[in-house]
């Protein structure tokens, strides 16, 4: 069956106190964004990779391209205003099998959530990665926080994988506020989201902290 990966590549600096667009911060040497597709390269040689960029930064990657992918086809797609329109620009070139939908900026993701993710898709129709909250949680009611029983709640990383024709077809709807990622988009059209368990370490690189922190991680594995 296809594979394709959809890398949605729309951030900023802001957050990370740098005018760079984050995909493209360099972490041991590398953009961010190549570790991200040397991922799932690394799982699957023959996946087929969509980046979703806004348009401006074409020619950013184009150069990026040339020096770490000159053998390798990556299908570059321009993203919307919101993830929900980036991700459709990128579901129009994928037309069968199965599709993983990742953040540019969750480069650690390891190839066995990879594979758990599709295997789930192939057999359930969707697979989302997400891990248990460590954390105790508080929810703010009518001016105070009540304490709520955090093992009823999870975070949700990516990938998010789905047969191509389901999620296809759930973006047709129209948008709404409260589609926060691909899998909320799924189940607001009728279908089940199944969970895949993720790993801690599958980052998503938003502050300098988390730039640190991802460089420790990367060279614990090279060793």
């Amino acid at each position: 069956m296809q594979k394709s990966v959809i890398i949605v590549a729309g951030g900023s600096g802001t957050r990370m106190q740098q005018s760079l667009p984050k995909q493209f911060i360099e972490i041991l040497e590398k953009p961010i964004v190549v570790h991200t597709i040397e991922a799932f390269l690394a799982y699957d040689q023959s996946i087929s990779v969509v980046l979703v960029l806004p348009s401006a930064h074409f020619s950013t990657w184009r150069a990026l391209a040339e020096r770490f992918f000159p053998n390798t086809t990556i299908h570059l797609e321009a993203g919307g205003a919101t993830r929900f329109q980036s991700v459709k620009s990128g579901l129009r070139v994928i037309n069968e099998g199965l599709v993983a939908i990742h953040d540019a900026v969750r480069p650690l993701i390891s190839p066995q959530v990879i594979a758990e993710s599709f295997l789930s898709a192939a057999q359930k129709g969707s697979g989302v990665v997400m891990v248990p909250l460590k954390d105790s949680i508080r929810r703010r009611v009518e001016g105070k926080t009540v304490a709520e029983d955090r093992t009823a709640f999870f975070t949700v990383q990516t990938p998010q994988t789905f047969q191509v024709a389901q999620i296809k077809k759930a973006f047709e709807q129209a948008e709404l506020e409260t589609f926060t990622d691909d899998a909320s988009v799924y189940e607001h059209a009728g279908m089940l989201v199944s969970p895949v368990t993720g790993e801690y370490t599958n980052l998503k690189i938003t502050t300098p902290e988390d730039l640190t922190l991802a460089e420790a991680i990367m060279n614990q594995r090279k060793k």
